[in-house]
């Protein structure tokens, strides 16, 4: 087990979820190792090495555009031999546990390397650093050096059998649509290429959802919320949210199943409880922080602690963290919080945000991809009909293909819809959090 500081990646659900529980990347034996998804890189540190590192902390431009998450958003670190030629790039958004709930340059410089943990990595490894905001050498580290990243969210199955299939199915497609011929083994091809999609998409879902059963973390303590009357929580708050304790991680679960691993130990480790407290001295949240007094995550106090079992989570949290506890009260007409933060967005505004967030996650293409698939499949039923007298044979499997793509990939929307409308974006005001999650 790797020694603190360890950097984790940002959070993930779905598939994204084995990066946050084995993506890690450390410093061994005169080393930077990364572990991702079954593989291990190693980069040596000093001679032969990487010797001095450049943070390329470049905001603002077309970098603010992207949207969290994107590579480059928040700034590169680029790792340099002796020679000043690069060895290794490191994205730092991709091990910023809280990247995906902030916008991009909501931390800079070297707050943002504090709270990542790279600096405390870089420091013990022994590598000088220093900051650069310079945005033509953040165009240049993208293409240079390995990158030592925590992986896709995605399984490599999953990418070969789409990019396989699609390539197949485009191929058939254009000779289909500019050859004006369509032979029943081309259908047939066209057909079984465009059922591989949503075929595809099913088998990640039951992956998913194995890999799932099959991980073993240890858990010191579960922190459910305690809403209290009126605070609009609904089934599927209580159902999705946790602050579970592990042994060596705080673990912040929200909306869908999305998870955002942070350290409890080491330079860029989660170190205080902050109760911040309104003029009237009424308790309004909780701020978790960590380096520099950074707020790593907020618990709003009426969602997580304002139920009748309220005390009782709190007084559990502040045990099994054994962090400092101290409380804050704000002054005059000041609001909490000023910024954005992890944490303010467990409870959508409506049941149909709600549902959108809790969807199976999507790859890149998001709403394309789908799109894509489902013209495939219908376009599998028109050429299966095209081709029923000359071929009836191929003809049949055609539509039959077409017809069970559309199926596999309306039946889950369906499901995931009326479930949600009929029972997890309901109020839960009758319900506790143990109810919710059977």
């Amino acid at each position: 087990m790797s020694i603190e500081p360890v950097l984790r990646p940002a959070g993930g659900r779905g598939p994204g979820l084995e990066r946050c529980h084995g993506s890690r990347l450390s410093v061994e034996d005169g080393a930077l190792v990364l572990r991702a998804r079954g593989r291990t890189r190693r980069v040596p540190v000093g001679e032969g090495g990487v010797v001095r590192a450049e943070f390329v902390d470049a905001p603002g431009g077309d970098a603010a555009r992207q949207e969290p998450g994107s590579p480059g958003a928040w700034g590169e670190v680029r790792l340099l031999d002796a020679d000043g030629a690069p060895v290794a790039r490191v994205a730092v958004e991709e091990w910023l546990p809280e990247a995906p709930a902030l916008p991009p340059g909501a931390v800079r410089g070297e707050q943002l390397l504090e709270r990542s943990g790279v600096a405390g990595l870089l420091k013990a490894a022994g590598v000088p650093l220093h900051i650069t905001s310079d945005r033509n050498d953040a165009r240049k580290s993208r293409s240079s050096g390995v990158s030592l990243g925590p992986g896709p969210a995605f399984p490599l199955w999953y990418w070969c059998v789409r990019a396989v299939a699609g390539t197949l199915w485009f191929s058939a497609f254009t000779v289909v649509v500019f050859s004006g011929t369509a032979p029943g083994w081309l259908v047939l091809l066209l057909a079984l290429t465009a059922l591989c999609g949503p075929v595809a998409r099913l088998a990640l879902r039951g992956w998913t959802r194995l890999r799932a059963g099959r991980r073993r973390v240890t858990v010191v303590e579960r922190v459910v919320p305690s809403p209290a009357p009126g605070a609009g929580a609904t089934v599927r708050f209580l159902r999705d949210t946790e602050l579970r304790v592990q042994d060596r991680d705080l673990v912040l679960r929200e909306l869908g199943g999305q998870e955002y691993w942070f350290a409890r130990s080491g330079p860029h480790a989660v170190t205080r409880l902050v109760r911040v407290t309104d003029g009237t001295g009424r308790p309004v949240g909780v701020e978790l922080r960590g380096p520099g007094e950074q707020v790593r995550a907020v618990l709003p106090w009426d969602l997580w602690f304002g139920g009748e079992n309220g005390a009782g989570g709190w007084s559990r949290l502040c045990r099994a963290t054994g962090l400092t506890v101290s409380e804050r009260r704000l002054s005059g007409r000041r609001t909490w919080l000023k910024g954005p933060a992890l944490g303010t967005g467990l409870l959508p505004r409506t049941g149909t945000d709600a549902r959108r967030a809790a969807r199976f996650p999507g790859t890149a293409a998001g709403v394309s991809s789908t799109a894509v698939m489902a013209f495939g499949s219908l376009f599998s039923v028109v050429q299966g009909v095209r081709v029923a007298d000359t071929a009836p044979g191929a003809g049949a499997v055609a539509v039959a293909a077409g017809a069970l793509g559309l199926v596999l990939q309306a039946v889950p929307y369906a499901v995931h819809e009326l479930r949600g409308r009929l029972v997890l974006d309901r109020p839960a005001a009758e319900r506790t959090p143990e109810e919710a999650r059977r």
